[in-house]
């Protein structure tokens, strides 16, 4: 399996003068998800998928040899399309601002994989979301709930053929090592909290 960190945005929703994914808690982000990838052990090979919308952020990756895949920083569907259009392996996708993110919560979400599916999709339930006092602008309905994606997905890339006509499948956690990603300052305030 191949872990993907997705860390090719431009973070606006943030009002930084500075990469959101440069942020810190206790080290910057960005490395704290590629950390918690590869303290799992599971990954044979982990990329971080990069664009011209965050130069420093790949300039960081590249100083400590984390290996890159550059897109075109078109969008996130787009980019991430490319980079699994390019792949044939199961693969592990997450966004690169989940600073509570683990190894262990990695490992339980891996054994949750399913080859038949196509796309797996981690999410988490509203009502968590606001226990924590987070929100999200993405939101889906799931079994009889309101749900809010969390960055991460579980993909066979084997058995794309189009990012248009995928089945896509769900599965809750309710864990705010996969709730906290951040899309706010107030996210980023609520982090220090934690």
């Amino acid at each position: 399996m191949i872990g993907i960190v997705m860390a090719g945005g431009k973070g606006t929703r943030m009002n930084l003068d500075d990469e959101k994914l440069l942020l810190k808690y206790k080290k910057p982000i960005i490395l704290h998800v590629i950390d918690s990838l590869n303290n799992s052990n599971i990954f044979s090979k982990i990329l971080a998928i990069t664009s011209s919308n965050s130069p420093k952020t790949k300039k960081l990756l590249q100083k400590n040899n984390i290996e890159i895949f550059d897109t075109p920083g078109i969008g996130y569907v787009e980019d991430l399309n490319l980079v699994l259009k390019a792949i044939d392996d199961q693969v592990l996708v997450t966004s690169g601002d989940l600073p509570l993110l683990d190894e262990e919560i990695i490992k339980k979400i891996v054994n949750q994989y399913d080859s038949q599916k196509t796309w797996t999709s981690i999410l988490v339930t509203k009502k968590f979301l606001s226990s924590l006092g987070l929100e999200s602008d993405c939101p889906v309905n799931f079994s009889d709930q309101v749900c809010h994606y969390t960055g991460i997905s579980l993909v066979n890339s084997k058995r794309i053929t189009s990012l248009e006509t995928i089945d896509e499948n769900y599965i809750i956690f309710d864990d705010k090592r996969l709730a906290f990603n951040l899309n706010s300052k107030q996210d980023y305030d609520l982090l220090s909290t934690t």
